[in-house]
């Protein structure tokens, strides 16, 4: 039942991605370029998300379990460091250049978009780099 709910879950997310236009990169590089020919657009749906999200984690927060009884752990760090500053500037670097973020490129690397798919194998790739670095420091340690 975990399974199917995460399904339907993942789809209403891919949909509401498509539908937004946070799928497209042109889109995305329009709201992006605040010093050209900005995109707005955007902006509307990320403070939609964020105004949902908000009530979820709110909820969420006060609760154990899921609706289907599945454990509920939400993160608890509240320290701003430098690898989360390094990690973010890394990520909006990549957004800005590609016009994706995973979720978007994800959705249309399924579509069979190529450089959405060149996308993920590098995000993919760097995943596993970042993996292995982490590994060798704490072995080190």
């Amino acid at each position: 039942m975990l399974i199917l709910n995460a399904l339907l879950a993942g789809l209403i997310f891919a949909t509401g991605l498509i539908v937004s236009g946070m799928a497209n990169p042109a889109k995305v590089l329009g709201f992006l370029d605040i010093a050209g020919n900005w995109d707005p657009s955007l902006a509307f749906v990320m403070a939609g998300a964020i105004a949902v999200g908000s009530v979820g984690f709110a909820i969420a927060s006060r609760l154990k379990r899921s609706l289907l009884k599945a454990p509920i752990s939400l993160p608890t760090a509240t320290h701003i460091d430098r690898r989360l500053l390094a990690g973010s500037a890394m990520f909006g670097a990549g957004w800005g250049l590609a016009g994706f973020c995973p979720g978007p490129a994800l959705v249309s690397a399924g579509s069979g978009e190529f450089e959405a798919m060149l996308f993920v194998i590098a995000m993919l790739v760097g995943m596993k780099i970042f993996a292995l670095v982490e590994q060798r420091a704490i072995q080190t340690n």
